[in-house]
């Protein structure tokens, strides 16, 4: 729902950001942190009356952790735990966080609470093999990435990935990305898409060179002609024989080709350009992104 002030504009637009603050590290570690009873069938503690598993062992899934997600944060006695920013200041690995949201999306089940325990104080647990959970949990940890302006999403395979506004990328340019006929560019685009979603920061980099191999490959479509040509009969292709479109594109192809050669994209000579901010990287990669999808579509 929205509330009083966001119907009537008067709430501040929420900051975008991908940096992950305590506050919402201890957001996401408290959410995963209700769902444990989901995943006590994998750590199970047992009742001492033999009834069966009454809830989660978290020796036994601290223990695990050590090895499955050895970057996640530890606290006093080495617990996974939220850090502190007062006093400890704690230094923590943000992405260590969202592998800990993936590990809990995989391995939720469904449960039930079959008998309540008096004496123990605890619910007796029955797990099922469903896993109707994973709705519930996605939507509980994409809500707090939305309504803190965090720019990630879980997605439907439980796989975090970044979220960029005004993104050129979407499940069209996608579907298109898998009827191209050329196994090469395929391949190339579909590296270049997973990276360009991961939330590491080297990832952005690599979608780029990667996204360029393409672009490159692109303009060698027509393997009967040489690279020259083949691109020319790729412009004309995309321009449908109208002047004033051939021109449009042969300069963006050209332009496009000059970036790939004075920036570091992919050339890493010392006299290339280098790429410092983060957000140049989102630009090169929708610019050229957006001409490569567009071409794709008059491939023949």
């Amino acid at each position: 729902m929205s509330y009083y002030t966001e119907r009537h504009g008067m709430r501040a637009p929420i900051e975008k950001t991908d940096v992950i603050s305590y506050e919402m590290y201890s957001l996401l570690f408290d959410c995963c942190e209700r769902y444990f009873d989901n995943i006590a069938w994998k750590y199970p503690d047992y009742c001492p009356d033999g009834n069966g598993c009454c809830g989660i062992d978290l020796n036994k899934l601290n223990s695990d952790l050590s090895f499955e997600i050895p970057g996640l944060f530890r606290g006093i006695g080495g617990w996974i735990s939220k850090p502190q920013e007062s006093f400890y200041h704690d230094k923590y690995d943000q992405y260590a966080l969202l592998d800990f949201i993936e590990f809990m999306y995989d391995n939720v089940r469904d449960i039930s609470k079959v008998h309540w325990h008096d004496y123990y104080k605890h619910d007796d647990l029955h797990f099922s093999n469903s896993r109707a959970v994973t709705h519930l949990f996605r939507k509980e940890i994409n809500d707090i990435f939305r309504k803190t302006g965090l720019q990630y999403t879980l997605n439907e395979k439980g796989m975090v990935e970044r979220v960029v506004d005004d993104d050129v990328l979407s499940c069209e340019v996608e579907r298109h990305i898998e009827q191209i006929p050329e196994p090469g560019i395929k391949e190339l685009l579909k590296e270049a898409v997973i990276l360009y979603k991961s939330p590491a920061p080297q990832a952005r980099q690599d979608a780029v060179e990667k996204i360029w191999d393409a672009f490159e490959r692109l303009k060698s479509y027509y393997t009967t002609l040489d690279k020259k040509d083949s691109t020319t009969q790729v412009i004309d292709s995309i321009a449908g024989g109208k002047t004033e479109f051939v021109t449009l594109f042969d300069e963006e192809f050209r332009k496009l080709t000059k970036i790939g050669n004075d920036f570091r994209i992919r050339h890493h000579e010392t006299n290339r350009i280098d790429i410092t901010d983060a957000r140049h990287y989102d630009y090169f990669f929708n610019r050229c992104l957006s001409l490569i999808a567009l071409a794709i579509q008059y491939l023949h």
